[in-house]
């Protein structure tokens, strides 16, 4: 292929939290050419969750070695990562990793969130980060670096997100954008900037973070070392990406009020822009890879995870088997409510609106006449009704949803898609774009390359066409009532999640919430 040929491709990267995706597009936002790699997980202990930041490196490398077999990499015109969130890595003053990276999984920071809410108060943690304080956001776990590990602690000259270690690989200098710092609980979403009280309480300044610039900045150009790793044109251009949460909202164009995204995938991501900062526990609030405005986010961080273990655990784990198949047709016969069967899914704790690590799933209601398909469809049923409920509460505070767009594995599931329009009375639209973080990632490329005006624009242009789903006015009021008896699951047992938790002989993770703590 000729080496002069223009460049009129750019690559999105998405880095999560199992591999690693690299997807050439081009302006129309069409796949020309992609690639996957695995990142290994490791689980040293019960609920701890480390990488080899090393295997991130070598994934994306791996990753785009792929994509170099159908395209010639002098095609590329910028490239953006969108990476795992709230996944930290400690490096030294050479940059070399000083120990695994401490995963968003990882839940070691149990003990840290009581003495962070007594130092700095839960309430203006949640202020300044827009995050209720919780065990997903990196700052429990450098809290947990610092009290438990000192010599760590001292020797990090630099704790990087995932985008950041990537990038300083690729150009050699570290650089990160907003919204991939937000998620770590330790950035001012308004001053755009870390924030100095958490900073003071953790110990550290600034030098020890990446430098932050806007979503759709240049960070660098790849260097002659990060070309002879990946294949990539030395010089081509990297641009600031964002989260892979953030990154699937602008894939999906909700770039403005009244669309939001639903991520129907190992955990269930919702969010939806908001031209202010609007801060309350009913969801956790970021910023907009966009770069103008927020995302107000709700996750359930048992999703289609919660139906795969569902599968796996009383069925058969080979979807070839016909299994699901199956399961969509039986439940779609069983009624709304499933016969009096409901899921609380809270197989991991809870995020919002409880902020309960500790709360537990239950199957409440049983019955003999129960079968495969009543857990199937309570299962549907229960994820449901909790987003149905958390996109109410963003309503109540002003920022109307006229639609959903949906995205991930869950998607697929005509009946999971049709119980989402019912239950909250919205069209639901079903997006075709597979690789959403990779797609917003190749959006900002694309604004940095210099093709669009702005990053709405690249939405506009990139994203690509759905199909519609209506609610069915008959489900509507059906799902209303169930609605309501759901919605007190959690509270009519939350004391017994907390004594099972003591049972079992572990502390209880509670923190004083926004209410009463200052």
């Amino acid at each position: 292929m000729n080496a002069t040929r223009r460049r009129d491709l750019v690559i999105g990267i998405d880095s999560s939290t199992q591999s690693t995706k690299a997807i050439a597009f081009d302006a129309a936002g069409a796949v020309v050419a992609s690639g996957s790699a695995p990142i290994p997980l490791a689980s040293p202990a019960p609920s701890r969750y480390e990488q080899d930041a090393a295997d991130w490196w070598s994934s994306l490398g791996a990753a785009l070695r792929i994509i170099w077999e159908t395209i010639n990499p002098d095609r590329v015109a910028a490239l953006a990562i969108a990476n795992q969130r709230e996944t930290t890595v400690c490096l030294d003053a050479s940059g070399v990793p000083v120990r695994p990276a401490l995963c968003w999984l990882d839940e070691r920071a149990r003990d840290e969130l009581p003495l962070l809410a007594a130092a700095l108060g839960a309430t203006a943690i949640h202020r300044i980060t827009g995050k209720p304080l919780d065990l997903t956001p990196s700052l429990g776990r450098i809290a947990w670096l610092r009290d438990h590990e000192p010599r760590t602690y001292e020797r990090t000259a630099m704790f990087c997100d995932v985008q950041s270690y990537l990038v300083g690989r690729l150009t050699g200098t570290i650089g990160t954008s907003w919204a991939s710092a937000d998620p770590s609980g330790l950035f001012d979403v308004q001053a755009r900037a870390w924030s100095e009280p958490i900073l003071r309480e953790l110990r550290l300044d600034a030098s020890r973070l990446p430098p932050v610039v806007a979503p759709g900045a240049p960070l660098g150009e790849v260097s002659p070392a990060g070309a002879a790793s990946t294949g990539l044109r030395a010089g081509t251009p990297v641009i600031a990406g964002a989260g892979d949460g953030q990154c699937a909202g602008l894939a999906t164009n909700c770039v403005s009020p009244g669309r939001a995204y639903l991520n129907l995938g190992t955990a269930i991501v919702s969010g939806v822009w908001s031209p202010s900062y609007e801060w309350q526990r009913d969801w956790r609030t970021l910023l907009s890879a966009s770069g103008e405005g927020y995302i107000l986010e709700t996750v359930q961080r048992s999703g289609a995870f919660l139906i795969n273990w569902f599968t796996s655990t009383f069925g058969s784990a080979d979807v070839s088997s016909g299994l699901f198949a199956d399961l969509e047709r039986g439940a779609a016969a069983v009624p709304i409510g499933a016969d009096g069967l409901l899921v609380l899914p809270y197989f991991s704790g809870c995020m919002n609106p409880h902020w309960d690590p500790d709360a537990r799933g239950c199957f409440i209601g049983l019955h003999a006449s129960h079968g495969r398909y009543h857990f199937y469809r309570a299962i549907l049923e229960g994820l449901t009704l909790e987003s149905a409920r958390a996109a109410a509460a963003v309503e109540r505070c002003g920022i109307g949803i006229d639609e959903f767009v949906t995205i991930g594995g869950g998607a697929k599931s005509r009946l999971w898609v049709q119980m989402v329009a019912d239950a909250t009375n919205r069209p639901v639209l079903i997006c075709e774009t597979v690789e959403a973080s990779a797609l917003g990632a190749g959006m900002l490329a694309a604004f940095g390359a210099g093709w669009f005006t702005d990053t709405a624009a690249a939405s506009r242009a990139m994203s690509g066409r759905t199909s519609r789903v209506e609610p069915d006015p008959r489900a509507v009021e059906r799902y209303r009532a169930l609605i309501s008896v759901h919605g007190d699951v959690y509270a009519a047992n939350a004391a017994t999640f907390a004594a099972l938790k003591r049972f079992t002989g572990e502390t209880p993770a509670r923190v004083a919430t926004a209410g009463n703590a200052g």
